[in-house]
């Protein structure tokens, strides 16, 4: 016959050995979640790196887009503090070839309106 003593020493180890067991399974679910986070995480940064080239290679197929990269990274050489939406000065982008002057503005052949005065919408209030 077992004693008293021998069945709680023989509980007390089965809850150990149970809540080991559990433990490890637990380290085992947050270790790969870890893997996956950092997995993920690598994946959106690579996917960074290659938008920014892909951006880089259409920027030297459009020549007027290209200028500004090539205005951008001359800025950030020269240790200039621009931001990425600044627009590059008007002498450091030439025209792009099918570049369209606007007539925007520009008086209608027979009006007596001034060519810098744009001629009010239908729905503006008369002036």
């Amino acid at each position: 016959m077992v004693g008293k003593i021998e069945r709680n020493k023989d509980a007390a180890q089965e809850v150990v050995e149970s809540t080991a067991v559990h433990v490890g399974r637990i380290a085992t679910i947050i270790a790969q979640a870890v893997a996956d986070v950092t997995r993920e995480i690598g994946d959106i940064v690579t996917d960074g790196f290659e938008m920014r080239e892909a951006a880089r290679r259409a920027g030297r197929d459009d020549p007027d887009d290209g200028a500004r990269w090539r205005h951008r990274r001359a800025a950030r050489r020269a240790g200039s503090v621009e931001s990425d939406d600044a627009e590059p000065d008007a002498d450091a982008v030439e025209p792009h070839a099918d570049a369209v002057e606007s007539d925007a503005g520009a008086a209608k052949p027979g009006s007596d309106a001034d060519p810098g005065e744009a001629e009010p919408d239908a729905g503006d209030p008369p002036r």
